[in-house]
């Protein structure tokens, strides 16, 4: 029989007249992995920063091993037996594993590295992790600093863990290694709580599944018993085709082309090495590669945000049929040439949307050309407003709401909406939609498809590999600064790709 490790019983957390988390109740129990979903603002991460004691309920009870608790703080969490595993880690780049694991931990006695160290070695050897106590975090991987955040809240004693989207920045070959070692965990007893928007690895991982809806809560199933279809339809409350409509190419053509291109940075380091391939028009280029692996710097380098120290970008125009060098020219002299950058940061007011303009005056900011766009036909901007808001389902109060009262995801989707709507030759999308909902992403890269029916060279950097594998006809593989191949989507493996993201570039 089951026995709860934690419970939250009519749960509600209001910011503002916000309604953050309405009456939600769920249970995990020990020995048992529980995925818990929702799409963007379903009420996720507040429900798990009041768990961890970030914030704390307006009403409701939380119990741990059947009794009340009140948690006011990270540390009754920890009191409690509860670590948070943030995705953007908390460590000390210039202190060692053993020093961060120790480091604000109250133990009695004289701080002792080799005690600490000791410890470490046997929790890593317990469950399987592969840690030396004694590397600098700097010179570590995003796989191995995330296992020091792990092995940091089980050295305090958790025996209730929270990861909050584990394997955003992991290869396959590194998730999986995870994935053995929260097994190995769940059957030490472990309560583990993953929140993911990655429904593949949720039926893969997970015991049961949670699921929360505009900060509602909605049902808990049993993971063997569901499917991605069904955990869609309940996260979304409508059914949602999950298909990518990718067509095969129609004559190809040279767009873009890029040569021996060698980027460095400020610091000195060498962010592109000798780069080099074709994107062609009619076909969507995938990107993939760990995260700071050069793909923002080679998208900008081809925009003219990048001093180039070395390399050649040629740009082969369709409408004149002229092979023109970009290096030579202004960022805004190739966005004149159909060139367009739709970089989407974790900052996104920060890349040509002006926060206090509304989205009909953002539409403006971009100069507009004419001809058939993919929303139809020229419109003036408000009525391309309209169209974006319309197609990419922008939650708004009207196209006059300034874009900085929009959320996040809304945000994006004015942003990409933008770019795409001016009919490019080439279209560079980065991580358009990171942050997004599962239906909002799947209008996206609809979208992209759209761009590439319409004959325009896409470009598209993205972080899911089973989406750039189903979306892309072909994926180049960065690995620090350098190519380390360029191989067919369809067909592909991720465990390949997984192999080349790690390896050092040809």
């Amino acid at each position: 029989m089951s026995t709860a490790a934690l419970e939250l019983k009519n749960v509600t957390k209001r910011f503002g007249n916000i309604l953050a988390n309405n009456n939600v109740s769920l249970t995990v129990n020990k020995g048992e992995i529980l995925s818990v979903l929702g799409e963007n603002g379903s009420g996720k991460t507040t429900l798990m920063n009041m768990i961890s004691g970030i914030y704390y309920p307006d009403e409701g009870h939380i119990y741990i091993d059947g009794k009340e608790v009140l948690i006011h703080s990270p540390r009754d969490a920890f009191n409690h037996g509860i670590g948070m595993i943030h995705q953007h880690f908390k460590l000390v780049d210039v202190f060692s594993a053993a020093e961060n694991i120790a480091l604000g931990f109250d133990e009695p006695g004289r701080f002792d590295l080799k005690e600490v160290s000791k410890k470490v070695s046997e929790i890593s050897k317990k469950y399987g992790f592969n840690l030396d106590p004694s590397k600098k975090i700097y010179a570590m991987s995003v796989s191995e600093k995330q296992t020091v955040e792990i092995i940091k809240v089980l050295y305090r004693g958790a025996d209730i863990l929270i990861l909050d989207e584990p394997t955003a920045v992991l290869t396959p070959q590194e998730t999986e290694k995870l994935f053995k070692i929260l097994r190995s965990m769940r059957d030490d007893g472990k309560a583990i709580i993953i929140i993911t928007h990655k429904l593949h690895e949720v039926l893969e991982i997970s015991d049961r599944v949670t699921i929360l809806r505009k900060g509602e809560y909605i049902d808990t199933v049993e993971t063997s018993k569901t499917n991605e279809a069904e955990l869609t339809e309940m996260m979304v409350g409508k059914k949602v085709s999950l298909n990518i409509d990718r067509t095969e190419p129609k004559d190809p053509q040279k767009r873009l082309t890029i040569q021996n291109l060698t980027v460095i940075s400020p610091d000195g380091t060498k962010v592109l090495d000798n780069v080099g391939f074709t994107a062609k028009s009619g076909e969507i280029l995938g990107i993939a590669g760990i995260a700071g692996s050069g793909q923002r710097e080679l998208l900008e380098a081809v925009a003219g945000l990048q001093n180039i120290a070395d390399g050649k970008i040629t740009y082969f125009d369709p409408s004149s049929g002229k092979a023109e060098s970009l290096r030579n020219k202004t960022p805004l002299q190739i966005r004149d040439l159909g060139v367009r950058l739709s970089f989407v940061p974790e900052d996104r007011l920060g890349m040509g949307l002006v926060g206090n303009m509304d989205i009909t005056d953002n539409m403006m900011l971009r100069s507009y050309k004419s001809g058939k766009t993919v929303f139809l036909e020229k419109k003036p901007p408000k009525s391309l407003a309209e169209k974006i808001v319309e197609e990419l389902e922008v939650v708004t109060p009207s196209i006059s709401t300034p874009v900085r009262r929009l959320s996040g995801g809304n945000v994006q989707k004015v942003l990409v909406g933008r770019e795409i709507s001016s009919n490019p030759t080439v279209l560079m999308a980065a991580y358009p939609v990171r942050g997004l909902d599962i239906n909002s992403s799947y209008l996206i890269y609809n979208l992209l498809n759209r761009q590439k029916e319409n004959g325009a060279a896409v470009i598209f950097v993205g972080e899911d590999l089973d989406v750039l594998i189903e979306l892309c006809d072909w994926i180049l593989v960065l690995s620090s600064g350098r190519v380390s191949g360029m191989i067919p989507a369809r067909g592909a493996k991720k465990e390949e790709i997984g192999l080349m993201m790690t390896a050092r570039g040809k």
